[in-house]
C-alpha cells in the first residue's frame, strides 16, 4: 500500500475555508492546531493526507473538516435555487459558512429547480460528478409528482415508448416509466436531465405538475431522518449506491 500524499498545513486548511495562509499561521503560533494532541506551531509542516486525518487533526479545539473528495446528500428544501450567483436563497447558504470556501469549490450533481425539493447530492470531486451525470451511466432519478388534474390512464403508455418530444426540441426523450399512486399523484423514474422535463413531459399530456419532489438518485433513496433542509456526508457505500440502479 503506498504512502498517504502530504500536503503544507497552511494549503490544506486554506483550500478548507479556514482562512488565508497568513491568518492559519497565526492559528499555529497561537497553539490552536493540533496533530494527535501535540501542537503544529508551524504552519508550514507538512502533514499525510490519511483517511483519518479529520479524526486526529483539530483547528480551536473542532475535528478537522472532510477532507477534499468530499460528497453530500443534502434535502434541498423548496425555495432555494442550485446556484452559486443567482439572486434569493441558495443551497449552498445551508451550508457549513466556511464550506463555502473550499478549493476545489463543493458543486451541486445536476440541479433541481427552486420549487423542486428532494434529494440533491454535492461534491468538490470532479471526475464523480461527471460519471455520475454522464448520460453512459444511466444513472435513475424518481420523482413524486402531485398533478392539477386527474391523470388520464394514457401518460404511461406515451412516456415510455421513447417518442414523446417536448416542445421546443426534435429529439425525443428516453423511454420514462410511470407509476401511479392516485388519480393526481404518481412517481416518474427517468435517466435523463432535460431542462424542467418532468414539468414539460405532463404539459405535454395537458396536465400541469403542482408539486415535485425527487426522493431517489440511482438506488440512494433520501434518508427519512435527514429533514428538508439539512445535509449529510456520504459514506463510500452510498456513493456506490448511486450506482447501483433502484
Amino acid at each position: 500500500m503506498s504512502a498517504a500524499r502530504s500536503v503544507r498545513l497552511d494549503k490544506l486548511l486554506a483550500n478548507l475555508g479556514y482562512g488565508s495562509r497568513r491568518e492559519i499561521q497565526a492559528l499555529a503560533r497561537a497553539g490552536a492546531i493540533r496533530l494527535d494532541g501535540a501542537e503544529l506551531a508551524d504552519a508550514g509542516d507538512r502533514v499525510a493526507l490519511a483517511p483519518d486525518l479529520p479524526e486526529r487533526l483539530t483547528v480551536d479545539g473542532e475535528s478537522l473538516d472532510p477532507l477534499p473528495g468530499l460528497c453530500l446528500m443534502l434535502h434541498k428544501p423548496l425555495g432555494v435555487t442550485c446556484s452559486h450567483k443567482e439572486a434569493g436563497p441558495l443551497v449552498y447558504g445551508l451550508l457549513p459558512e466556511r464550506w463555502r470556501r473550499r478549493d476545489p469549490p463543493l458543486s451541486t450533481v445536476g440541479r433541481l429547480d427552486k420549487e423542486t425539493s428532494g434529494l440533491l447530492l454535492l461534491t468538490d470531486d470532479g471526475a464523480l460528478l461527471h460519471r455520475i451525470i454522464s448520460p453512459k451511466a444511466q444513472v435513475a432519478k424518481r420523482y413524486r409528482v402531485t398533478l392539477d388534474r386527474p391523470l388520464t390512464g394514457r401518460e404511461a403508455e406515451v412516456f415510455a415508448a421513447g417518442t414523446l418530444v417536448l416542445e421546443g426540441e426534435e429529439r425525443p426523450l428516453l423511454p420514462v416509466r410511470l407509476d401511479v399512486e392516485d388519480a393526481t399523484r404518481c412517481a416518474v423514474t427517468l435517466t435523463e436531465g432535460r431542462y424542467h422535463q418532468v414539468r414539460r413531459m405532463f404539459a405535454a399530456v395537458g396536465n400541469h405538475v403542482a408539486a415535485l419532489h425527487r426522493d431517489r438518485v440511482g438506488g440512494l433513496a433520501l434518508p427519512a431522518d435527514l429533514p428538508a433542509g439539512a445535509h449529510r456526508v456520504m459514506t463510500a457505500e452510498d456513493v456506490a449506491a448511486v450506482f447501483a440502479g433502484g
